[in-house]
């Protein structure tokens, strides 16, 4: 599944704005959240912020801003933070929703652009790239991080963007009503690849801007590692024939190759390499295990996906 290609970047007016709701996670951000808020609503009805167990004062400044804020005892993770927002947005049956971060990294005077292909009919959901125009000044760590888990996580998932990581997004009421995520970390944006797959929902991107005013909050590093986790953890999930199945393949043929060699070395030299036929016994049978785990958890996401479209009609 190809992501469609993005209209022509052209304003469309949104006022009046009923009916549009925009979702800002936002964890220690009292230093900017006033200001996004602020902004946000010129270009919907209603904000709403979760604080995600700030140990700072952004709750109270969201509030004063004009939020709804819905708060987290404790840091639970964007992936969390979303569903709690998406549970609140369908209780007032939007139009459409949008998603930024509470950083100010994303320009709020853009969610016309965002949400335009919503509006017209064209998508289920909209991502902002920072990568189809070069508008913004990304440092060149972020560039090649995202270009490898873009790259990742459209050929693992089977549905291709240019920024697999971005956070500006926007929903229809049909993505709303499917979209639950199981991600509590970054992985979050990569896991709406997988769910846009299975619900067989249309994906179009459309160029952003993208500031950096500050210095990661975390190691490239760090992030880096979260993200290949929660990927890992997604494929297991989403394709598991595939996360099962491509190690049992490896251990079969590699179970082979040196159990060809035990034959080989016993026909010539009539001595039997106990230690290495026993290997290969071990390989041949995690293998097995490997491929007959990957089918049968196929089997049961399938059936499990029927239950659940079912559920939906």
């Amino acid at each position: 599944m190809q992501a469609a290609e993005y209209p022509a970047a052209t304003l469309i007016e949104t006022t009046p704005h009923a009916g549009l709701v925009a979702i800002v996670p936002a964890h220690n951000e009292a230093r900017y959240i006033g200001s996004v808020v602020l902004m946000t609503r010129k270009h919907v009805e209603t904000v709403i912020v979760i604080d995600d167990g700030s140990e700072d004062e952004t709750a109270a400044v969201a509030e004063a801003a004009g939020a709804l804020v819905l708060r987290h005892p404790q840091n639970a993770g964007k992936g969390v933070a979303l569903n709690t927002g998406f549970v609140k947005a369908r209780e007032l049956s939007p139009r459409v929703v949008i998603t930024l971060d509470g950083d100010w990294q994303h320009l709020p005077e853009e969610i016309d652009r965002v949400i335009g292909p919503i509006l017209r009919g064209d998508a289920d959901i909209v991502v902002g790239s920072r990568y189809l125009e070069v508008t913004s000044e990304v440092p060149k760590a972020r560039v090649f991080g995202h270009w490898g888990f873009t790259s990742l996580t459209n050929a693992i998932s089977g549905v291709s963007l240019t920024d697999s990581q971005s956070g500006y997004r926007a929903f229809s009421p049909a993505a709303l009503k499917v979209l639950v995520f199981s991600s509590t970390s970054f992985s979050v944006e990569s896991e709406m690849q997988f769910l846009a797959r299975n619900h067989k929902l249309r994906v179009v991107e459309v160029p952003i801007t993208i500031r950096y005013l500050d210095k990661p909050k975390r190691s490239l590093l760090s992030h880096g590692w979260t993200v290949l986790n929660g990927l890992l953890r997604l494929v297991a999930q989403h394709r598991p024939l595939l996360f099962f199945g491509l190690p049992g393949f490896a251990l079969l043929v590699i179970g082979l190759i040196l159990g060809l060699q035990v034959v080989d070395a016993y026909n010539r030299f009539e001595n039997l390499a106990v230690g290495t036929a026993l290997i290969v016994v071990i390989l041949l049978l995690g293998g097995v295990f490997f491929l007959f785990t990957g089918i049968i958890l196929h089997a049961l996401r399938i059936l499990m996906d029927e239950i659940k479209a079912n559920l939906n009609r």
